[in-house]
């Protein structure tokens, strides 16, 4: 999804995220920026343009220790790993900024250490210690110590930029010169799901500092890094930063002193491409890896290039305002249930195109305590139309609202409403197209007057407590007119959920918790886009990774 774009929020920022919402005013900018979706304004297409392909004369192989070319529409602003939270800015920093544990080989559902040799958490969920790797040094040669992970954090925490709703109520201090112990107020089992989001990466504290780094309080205001940061790289990963500029590309170079196996390609080379282009350019060779390919692209490079398409880490979801004061009709048992079950959930990934796929539950199918296939709603026409009469609704008509200036992995939100509207048609509910610029339909999205929305969720990170925002009382659900006092019971599974410290607990809760929200709450969950990764076949070891879409370190 990197290759996407954000989308603006109440902020007035011109940069998205990879969701439509945000849970408080410091998230707000985070939600946009976070993840690997593919959302693309069209102004961003504009911007990308300018930026296009140019020939890459390095290599052509993209092999043998050369340099590899990946091509992706940017969103990008910083590469301080303390304030970078965009999707490009998520991936370039990944294998430059080591975190204390990460997910390999794509695998989402189990961290695994990095920079920490093993982890240990208590039987509460509380406390955290973290053994460092003694082998583990910055690029200039300095060893990782529990210092610089404190220092990284406490950083993060005061920068109080987007990442920092990660460590909320987090305190991480230093057992000794090589051991990091985090620990939290309340049972936090989601922590280290969190701390492998590459926002946390580590910094080498006595460089930073030295370049006016801070992590004291205030440092949101004090902490004048950020230029030196985009300069110049301070982390243990595989690569070195060489190059930054935001609007072209991005230059990765090898770490010598890199404490791990060193990756192949010498120099990797992020480039801001539209995906149009992209597709010329991974089929002559300009380019080794496309990461912003719609589906239907996607069928025209098969046989002459790899392609990886399958479901992002985003969901697509429908709502109808269960609040009386907002609609009558929306608000009403029954007709939420006819929509649930009048939807045509099939042809609506038919618009998605090859690789999407239906979300069983708002939880994104590869994340740990995912509704199983097998639990999603079906359509249901004779149940629909039952449904709509046993509201005592004669041929009701709503309106739907939606961005219409935005494409998530190549799905257009206004053909995507047309098809709701046509399957909703067919049980006797009118749906009345009330598409907007995005600007305009974050604004009635999120104040909670919209009678029936159309939008989507992108995970901040890849854990299932990143969805209790839509349970009742919570920043979705309350705009979707969900008040806390609306179902005690679902409510009830969410406090279970959200307290559960074993895995087998987790994921049972969260199981129990959407089946019980698909049964009365006011979402629908349709489907998951797919993301199209195509590369040259010179490429090898290429997987998806679903928060940074790729691992550069390990192509071979």
């Amino acid at each position: 999804m990197q290759g996407n774009q954000a989308i603006g929020d109440n902020s007035g920022s011109t940069t998205a995220g990879r969701s439509a919402g945000s849970r408080s005013a410091r998230r707000r900018a985070v939600r946009r920026a976070a993840a690997p979706v593919a959302v693309t304004v069209a102004a961003a297409m504009m911007l990308a343009a300018c930026g296009g392909a140019k020939k890459n004369t390095d290599d052509k192989g993209g092999g043998g220790g050369g340099t590899l070319v990946v091509d992706t529409s940017f969103s990008l602003k910083t590469a301080d790993p303390g304030r970078t939270f965009e999707p490009t800015g998520i991936m370039v920093t990944r294998p430059v900024y080591d975190t204390l544990l990460t997910f390999a080989n794509g695998d989402v559902t189990k961290p695994v250490p990095l920079l920490a040799s093993s982890y240990e958490a208590s039987p509460d969920a509380k406390t955290f210690t973290f053994p460092l790797r003694s082998e583990a040094k910055f690029s200039d040669g300095t060893p990782v110590t529990a210092k610089d992970v404190v220092f990284s954090f406490n950083r993060v925490k005061n920068l109080k930029g987007n990442p920092a709703f990660l460590l909320d109520g987090v305190t991480a201090t230093a057992k000794d010169e090589h051991t990091v112990v985090l620990t939290t107020a309340a049972a936090d089992p989601a922590l280290p799901f969190r701390i492998a989001t590459p926002a946390l990466g580590v910094v080498n504290s006595k460089t930073v500092a030295a370049h006016g780094g801070s992590d004291a309080a205030g440092a949101d205001q004090g902490d004048k890094a950020e230029q030196f940061l985009n300069g110049d790289s301070q982390g243990s990963g595989p690569y070195k930063i060489t190059k930054y500029d935001v609007s072209t590309e991005v230059i990765l170079t090898r770490n010598e002193n890199y404490w791990g196996a060193k990756p192949k390609y010498a120099k990797v080379v992020v480039r801001n491409v539209p995906a149009n282009t992209q597709q010329l350019n991974v089929l002559s060779g300009e380019s080794q890896i496309s990461l912003d390919m719609s589906p239907d692209q996607a069928v025209k490079v098969k046989g002459q290039a790899q392609v990886l398409q399958q479901p992002t880490p985003t969901t697509a979801f429908l709502f109808t305002n269960d609040n009386p004061a907002i609609s009558p009709t929306t608000s009403n048992k029954d007709f939420q249930e006819a929509v649930r079950y009048g939807l045509d959930y099939k042809s609506l990934l038919d618009v998605a195109g090859a690789g999407s796929a239906q979300a069983a539950g708002i939880v994104p199918s590869f994340f740990t305590g995912a509704l199983d296939p097998g639990k999603a709603i079906q359509r249901d026409v004779p149940r629909a139309k039952a449904a709509l009469a046993k509201a005592g609704l004669n041929n009701p008509s709503v309106d739907l609202y939606y961005a219409s200036d935005v494409t998530i992995n190549g799905i257009n939100f206004g053909d995507l409403a047309a098809r709701v509207q046509a399957n909703l048609k067919e049980v006797g509910i009118n749906v009345n197209l009330k598409p907007a610029p995005t600007q305009t339909a974050l604004d009635s999205y999120r104040n909670g007057s919209e009678a029936m929305g159309l939008w989507w969720w992108q995970a901040d990170y890849p854990d299932a407590s990143d969805y209790l925002a839509f349970t009742p009382g919570e920043l979705v659900s309350l705009r979707a007119g969900w008040k806390a006092e609306a179902n005690p019971e679902v409510s009830g599974l969410a406090q279970k959920a959200k307290t559960a410290t074993s895995d087998a607990e987790r994921v049972t809760a969260y199981k129990q918790l959407q089946e019980s929200m698909n049964k009365t709450g006011p979402f629908m969950p349709l489907l998951q886009p797919a993301q199209v990764i195509a590369a040259n076949n010179s490429v090898k070891n290429l997987r998806y990774n679903p928060i940074w879409y790729i691992d550069v370190d390990k192509l071979g």
